[in-house]
C-alpha cells in the first residue's frame, strides 16, 4: 500500500533533519587557535627557553579556564629551535605555511630570530617576541606598511643604557672595557653600550670581541686589565659569562662585572660560583619582590617546576605577558585576521593585567616595544640568586604602563 501525501512529508523531513544534523552537529566546538611558541628549549639557552615556554603556558590556562578567546581555546604549537638559526627559521617556515598559525610568541637567540622573522614578516603571522633583545628585531621591518613583530622584554638599547647610567652615575667608573661575544647579539650589544658611552664623553678603553663558544677568556681579561679598566661591561651568555667572572678571580683582578640580562642565568651563576657574587645586570623581574600578582606568578611557577629558584623568571614573565597581548589584541578586533590583529595591538583599548605591568596601550604604529624605562631595574648576584641592587626596588610595584595615542 502506498504511504500517504501525509506520511512522505514526514519521511523527507525526517532525512533531512537527519542530514543536517550530520553536517552541523548540535555540540560542535569551534576549531582552536593555534599559537606557534618558538624558542630553545634544548641546548645552552635552554634556560631561557623553557622558562619562556612555562609562561606562555600558564598564560595559555589562564585564557582558556576563562573561556578562550572568541568563544575558541588557545592551543599551543611548540617548537625547539635549540639555539640553531636554521632550526629556527625552519619551524617559522612551517608554522607560517597553510594552514598557518594565528600567531607566534618566542625566540630566544637574536641569531634564531633573524632569519625566522624575516619569514613570519612576509607571510603576515602576528609576532611576539619574547625573550630575544637585539635592537634590530623590531626596527628590520618598521618601514613596512603593515609591521608584524613586537616585543616584550627589554630592547638593547634601552638595556645599554640602563647598563652604563649604573656604572657611571650611579658608581662614578668611567675607565670601562667592554667584552661581548662575537654574534649578532654580542655585536649588537656592544654597540649599543658604545653609543651610551658616547652620549656622556666617554670611549671604552678596550673592546675585546670573543667567539660565540670560546670557553677561554683569560687573555680578554687580561687585556682588558691591562688597559687600567674600572670595571668590565658584557654581552654574552651564560657559559661564556662564567669564563669572564673565572678569569677575572684566577687574576685576582676584583673590579665589578656588569651587563645584560643574561648575568642572571643559572649557566653563569652556578658555573661561575663567588666569582659571581655581585655582578649587576638589567631585569623585568626579580624573583623576592613585593608585588602580589609577581609574587603569586613566581610561587605558582616554582610549585609545578619543583624548584625554589626559577632559571629565568625575566623570560617566564614577558612570555606569559606576550600572550596576554595578544589575546586581548582578538578580542578588540573581534577576529583572528593578522591585518586586524596588528592594528588591534597598536591601538589596544582593553587594559590588560600582566606579571611586569598593566598595560594601557602598550604598542603604537611607530613604537612595537612593549617595556619601556617604566619596567626594568638593576639586579645584583648575592649567595647564588639574583636580588635587588637597590633595595628601595623590593618594594616596587607593578606600574602603570600608559602610552599616549
Amino acid at each position: 500500500m502506498a504511504p500517504s501525501n501525509t506520511g512522505t512529508v514526514m519521511l523527507r523531513l525526517a532525512l533531512a533533519l537527519c542530514v543536517l544534523a550530520v553536517a552541523s552537529p548540535a555540540h560542535s566546538t569551534p576549531p582552536p587557535l593555534r599559537v606557534g611558541v618558538i624558542g630553545a628549549f634544548t641546548g645552552g639557552s635552554a634556560p631561557m627557553g623553557l622558562a619562556m615556554r612555562a609562561g606562555v603556558r600558564l598564560a595559555a590556562e589562564q585564557v582558556n579556564r576563562t573561556g578562550g578567546v572568541l568563544g575558541r581555546q588557545v592551543e599551543l604549537v611548540e617548537r625547539d629551535d635549540g639555539g640553531v638559526p636554521a632550526i629556527g627559521a625552519s619551524h617559522a617556515r612551517a608554522l607560517s605555511a597553510p594552514p598557518a598559525v594565528d600567531a607566534v610568541i618566542g625566540f630566544v637567540n637574536t641569531p634564531v630570530a633573524l632569519p625566522a622573522l624575516d619569514q613570519l614578516q612576509a607571510r603576515k603571522i602576528p609576532t611576539l617576541i619574547a625573550v630575544a633583545t637585539a635592537s634590530e628585531l623590531t626596527r628590520r621591518h618598521a618601514g613596512e606598511a603593515t609591521h608584524y613583530i613586537f616585543r616584550v622584554a627589554t630592547p638593547d638599547t634601552l638595556q645599554a643604557e640602563l647598563i652604563v647610567r649604573e656604572a657611571i652615575s650611579e658608581r662614578g667608573l668611567r675607565r670601562v672595557a667592554i667584552l661581548a661575544d662575537n654574534s649578532a647579539y654580542g655585536a649588537g650589544g656592544e654597540r649599543e653600550l658604545t653609543h651610551a658611552l658616547a652620549r656622556r664623553g666617554l670611549t671604552p678603553v678596550l673592546v675585546q670581541r670573543f667567539g660565540a663558544h670560546e670557553r677561554d677568556l683569560g687573555g680578554a681579561v687580561r687585556a682588558a686589565r691591562e688597559a687600567g679598566a674600572e670595571l668590565v661591561l658584557t654581552y654574552a651568555l651564560g657559559p661564556q659569562l662564567a669564563a669572564i667572572a673565572d678569569a677575572m678571580a684566577q687574576q685576582g683582578w676584583r673590579v665589578p662585572l656588569m651587563g645584560s640580562w643574561t648575568l642572571a642565568l643559572p649557566n653563569f651563576i652556578d658555573h661561575a660560583g663567588p666569582a659571581a657574587e655581585g655582578a649587576r645586570m638589567v631585569q623585568t623581574l626579580i624573583e623576592d619582590g613585593s608585588d602580589p600578582a609577581q609574587q603569586a606568578f613566581v610561587a605558582t611557577l616554582r610549585t609545578r617546576q619543583h624548584t625554589r629558584r626559577l632559571s629565568s623568571p625575566v623570560a617566564a614573565a614577558q612570555g606569559h605577558d606576550a600572550l596576554l597581548l595578544w589575546a586581548a589584541a582578538l578580542r578588540q578586533a573581534g577576529s583572528s585576521q593578522p591585518d586586524a590583529v596588528v592594528t588591534a595591538l597598536e591601538q589596544l583599548r582593553e587594559p590588560v593585567d600582566g606579571v611586569l605591568a598593566r598595560y594601557y596601550r602598550p604598542f603604537s604604529r611607530h613604537d612595537h616595544e612593549a617595556v619601556d624605562a617604566r619596567i626594568p631595574l638593576i639586579g645584583v648576584v648575592r649567595g647564588g640568586r639574583v636580588g635587588f641592587a637597590h633595595p628601595q626596588d623590593k618594594a616596587r610595584l607593578r606600574p602603570d604602563l600608559t602610552r599616549t595615542p
